[in-house]
């Protein structure tokens, strides 16, 4: 007879393990951020009808491009197209499959340009 006594090893639980892989993966999921976040300030454009001084240029933001006074140009090329433009007044039109991303990537090239002020034109 053995004077040692047999110690059996007790199978591994996995519930314990799946519940830390679930509470992990729920913080790490919560607290993540995928996609990028950009603050714009909106304000309400000047009476309709008013006459606008300087030039006025207009705009069209698609999915796939843009377009200023009718010149297709990329998002990259804009704030260089804009640079010789001093007290303008911009009129800005959105096609109907716009993201909300593309527009607000727009409208901070936009604001950087101090003397640049835009409207932007309501779907019909």
């Amino acid at each position: 007879m053995s004077l040692r006594a047999r110690y059996r090893r007790r199978a591994l639980s996995m519930t314990s393990l799946i519940d830390v892989i679930f509470l992990l993966l729920l913080f790490f999921m919560l607290s993540s951020t995928f996609s990028k976040f950009s603050e714009v300030d909106l304000v309400a454009s000047s009476a309709p009808g008013s006459a606008a001084e300087g030039k006025v240029l207009f705009l069209q933001v698609a999915e796939e491009g843009l377009r200023l006074n009718a010149q297709p140009l990329t998002l990259e090329d804009l704030p260089a197209r804009l640079e010789p433009e001093t007290q303008a007044q911009l009129v800005l039109s959105l096609a109907p499959e716009v993201t909300s991303q593309r527009l607000a990537d727009v409208l901070v090239i936009l604001r950087a340009r101090p003397g640049l002020r835009f409207s932007i034109l309501a779907p019909s």
